[in-house]
């Protein structure tokens, strides 16, 4: 394990050479969720439902990362824009600073990622609250986040799987990989991360779900540096397993410069894939010659929309719809059939501020370092 001068030693070096992500840059499409629960991990809530929803339309649940706000994700991922389009209504639970100085969902703080508990509590809160609200197909939940949202996407896929049919997870961690702010400093280099059979034991301990398993699209950039690409490598073996497939062997194919995998059942459908996004930093895969959504801060110009291509691989969109507009035309994905039944070096901020104790001491060591006000 790497210790923790060495962990802020390059994150210093790194800061600055991104810019902060924030604000939208343009006025919030989102509406405020209002009252939703007990809300014990102390989040907000916002959604965003069209003028025309038709009956039983699909959710979809958005994690913003770290520094962001669930208006700016919103602007810059252009999913509100699709929801307009094809008819579902969207979820954005938002971090508060009094939980994170920086806005980043405590992902491994373990009475936020328990089952009834915390941040994961106040997320499924919400999520039932949309769904009674607005009418909503239990069937056709899906959830997506970036960075710490990613890592809590892979929290809520673990924690409450019967919600879900589907999740998304964009330069994001496997469930249950940290339970430390060191440990988190580490597995997002990719230093220490548990065995396949621990990750998937992990999973199996977080519910006591029988059925049904949520099908996977992970993407994560081949020149990430804040969250190691192996990252993703872990949760594809963390989920290999619970799906069956574990001595499957996966199609490989590229998709313009960058390269997909796809672990398929006996049947043929695609339960996990997985884009490698060639040279790409860390941030959500944006096409810059596109109208959905804007590139900024983490949000990428990588030539591929994952925000169109996720929303194809849950058939949110037709199968041929939505292409991309960019030079690198992506191949529609296989239908799923649904089931039944900064490059950031604001991750030292993963603590809570009301640290003390050993977390004191290394708030005030990242402090000193720059990388916490």
């Amino acid at each position: 394990m790497r210790s923790l001068s060495d962990t802020i030693a390059r994150l210093k070096a790194a800061k600055g050479k991104f810019p902060l992500a924030g604000a939208a840059v343009q006025p919030s499409r989102l509406s405020s969720l209002g009252d939703f629960g007990a809300n014990p991990g102390a989040l907000h809530g916002y959604c965003y439902v069209p003028q025309r929803l038709p009956g039983d339309a699909p959710l979809v649940v958005v994690l913003h990362g770290c520094t962001q706000t669930a208006a700016g994700y919103d602007n810059g991922a252009g999913w509100s824009q699709l929801a307009d389009r094809h008819g579902f209504a969207l979820l954005y639970p938002e971090q508060q600073r009094a939980n994170n100085p920086n806005l980043c969902f405590n992902w491994f703080v373990p009475e936020d990622i328990k089952r009834d508990s915390g941040e994961a509590l106040s997320i499924a809160q919400m999520v039932r609250r949309m769904i009674e609200h607005h009418g909503l197909d239990r069937e056709r939940v899906f959830i997506t986040g970036l960075s710490a949202g990613g890592a809590m996407t892979s929290v809520m896929l673990a924690t409450y799987p019967e919600l879900f049919a589907s999740g998304a997870i964009i330069a994001g961690l496997p469930y249950g990989c940290a339970a430390s702010i060191p440990e988190a400093f580490d597995r997002m280099r990719g230093h220490g991360l548990p065995s396949e059979r621990e990750l998937e034991a992990r999973i199996r301990k977080a519910s006591t779900h029988r059925g049904v398993w949520p099908t996977l699209s992970l993407w994560h950039g081949s020149a990430d540096r804040t969250v190691a690409h192996s990252n993703m490598d872990a949760i594809v073996a963390q989920w290999r397993g619970l799906h069956g497939l574990k001595t499957v062997e996966p199609e490989k194919s590229p998709v313009g410069p960058h390269s997909r995998r796809i672990w398929r059942d006996d049947t043929g459908v695609a339960k996990i894939e997985a884009f490698s996004i060639a040279g790409m930093g860390h941030g959500t895969p944006l096409s810059g010659a596109d109208d959905i959504g804007t590139p900024a801060a983490f949000m990428l110009d990588a030539g591929i929309s994952s925000t169109r291509h996720i929303a194809r691989f849950w058939q949110l969109t037709e199968a041929r719809s939505e292409l991309a507009l960019s030079a690198h035309v992506e191949a529609p994905p296989e239908a799923m059939p649904l089931r039944i039944g900064r490059e950031a070096p604001t991750a030292p901020s993963w603590i809570r501020g009301s640290a003390s104790g050993v977390g004191k001491v290394i708030e005030d060591a990242l402090r000193a370092a720059g990388l916490m006000r």
